[in-house]
């Protein structure tokens, strides 16, 4: 049995301003962004036995991964198309603009795409490859995944086979997933309040 540590970066820029950057590349982290990775790296070393870190690219997520390798002596493999959902014409904006759009669906949010942008449904064909592959590859370790809000309510999704459900946690939150020859268990959070209200990276 294999596990997957989801671990949502820690508090960037955007996320204490609650915008969409117009360049979310390479939002930086907070003071308390470095605190928070220091405390996660922490809580993984006593709660599991990882092998591995993977991140996304982007600066506010591989540098969450940064600290947690080295504090707990990891390689780190960055994955390019882990990274957050795309905004289009949202970046710079308000999390609470996505809702707030007159086309939003409220019934359906994870197949609205904003204007530019990516619906969920996209972003899980992205992302949901790389568990599949990550998961294989390990399939009696623990990997420790870190990407970013949208990412993870995508993999949750993808792992529980539904939308309904799936959650964004805070910042440094971790979502574990266990894996084996019948595929993924239910996901679950690990020690930390989920924000759904808080999906912006």
């Amino acid at each position: 049995m294999g596990r997957l540590i989801l671990v949502r970066h820690s508090e960037s820029r955007g996320n204490r301003e609650r915008i969409f950057a117009p360049s979310p590349h390479d939002l930086p982290l907070t003071e308390l962004g470095y605190d928070q990775a220091r405390a996660v790296a922490r809580r993984i070393a006593e709660l599991f036995r990882p092998s591995w870190v993977v991140s996304s690219a982007y600066l506010r997520a591989s540098e969450t991964a940064r600290v947690i390798a080295e504090a707990l002596a990891l390689p780190l493999q960055i994955e390019l198309n882990l990274h957050e959902r795309e905004v289009g014409a949202h970046r710079g904006l308000s999390y609470d603009s996505l809702a707030a759009a007159a086309d939003y669906d409220k019934v359906r949010p994870w197949a609205w795409r904003p204007k530019g942008g990516e619906s969920y449904e996209d972003v899980q064909q992205r992302v949901a490859p790389i568990m599949d592959r990550i998961a294989a590859a390990h399939p009696d370790e623990d990997v420790v995944l870190v990407s970013h809000g949208g990412v993870m309510v995508c993999l949750w999704a993808h792992a529980a086979g539904q939308w309904a459900g799936a959650h964004v946690p805070a910042n440094c939150g971790i979502v574990l997933i266990e894996h084996g020859p019948g595929g993924y268990g239910p996901p679950r959070t690990v020690d930390a309040a989920i924000s759904n209200d808080d999906a912006g990276g």
